[in-house]
């Protein structure tokens, strides 16, 4: 497979995550069946400016806002999480395990 029709796999997926929810690098490597949580990570470090992908929904498996430092300002992507309703507190979403979207168990 293309690292171009993998990364398409990652923004279809990424696509599919609820507003006001996140998910994580490795969950969406889980449920693609394909390489790791860092290839996903590198997936969306080509899109985190491209509004047709929310990017800024993809947290590390702590709830941690880790590709924060990916964004146009170190801000952004915990503004556009509270524009959702997701509390972020020193760059860690709360009640991460409430928000949590697993495809592995939301997509059937």
């Amino acid at each position: 497979m293309s690292q171009d029709n993998y990364f398409e796999r990652v923004y279809e997926l990424t696509r599919q995550i609820p507003r006001g929810r996140v998910s994580t690098y490795g969950r969406l490597a889980n449920y693609l069946e394909l390489g790791s949580a860092r290839m996903v990570g590198w997936a969306l470090n080509k899109v985190f400016t491209d509004r047709a992908v929310p990017a800024h929904r993809v947290v590390n498996r702590k709830g941690e806002l880790s590709g924060r430092i990916h964004f146009p300002t170190p801000t952004l992507m915990q503004e556009l999480l509270e524009n959702e309703g997701v509390v972020v507190v020193d760059h860690c979403v709360q009640d991460f395990d409430g928000l949590v979207w697993d495809p592995s168990d939301e997509l059937q």
